[in-house]
């Protein structure tokens, strides 16, 4: 299994930004789907936004047009920009793993097999 830690959760206003990242301990640009799910208190963990080793991604309608997924391979790291924030965007934030070029089901939990120890994001309105 792949080791994964996120960082740069916080607490931000409504309409603010926030960059998460999550390092990997091998190289995930080839052959693995990387996705950030997200999960708030009572509720069940969501996908938010996943990428493939070509570059496909896939996005949750709640944060089209405002979270953007993105890999920097050389520092093995999987970002999340998150722009215009909601206080439904609360919540903590999971990087995720799975073997895999095609990610079926990307964005769906079950899908992934490594998981990170999460992030908190907290946005007030």
């Amino acid at each position: 299994q792949v080791q994964l830690m996120e960082s740069g959760g916080g607490s931000v206003q409504a309409g603010g930004s926030l960059r998460l990242s999550c390092a990997a301990s091998v190289d995930t640009s080839s052959r693995y789907c990387m996705g950030w799910f997200r999960q708030a208190p009572g509720k069940q963990r969501e996908g938010v936004a996943a990428m493939n080793s070509n570059g496909a991604q896939w996005y949750a309608d709640s944060v089209k047009g405002r979270f953007t997924i993105s890999q920097d391979n050389a520092k093995r790291t999987l970002n999340l920009r998150m722009n215009s924030l909601k206080p439904e965007d609360s919540g903590m934030y999971y990087c995720a793993a799975e073997l895999s070029i095609y990610c079926i089901r990307a964005l769906s939990p079950m899908a992934y097999n490594s998981w990170g120890q999460g992030t908190q994001v907290t946005v007030s309105s």
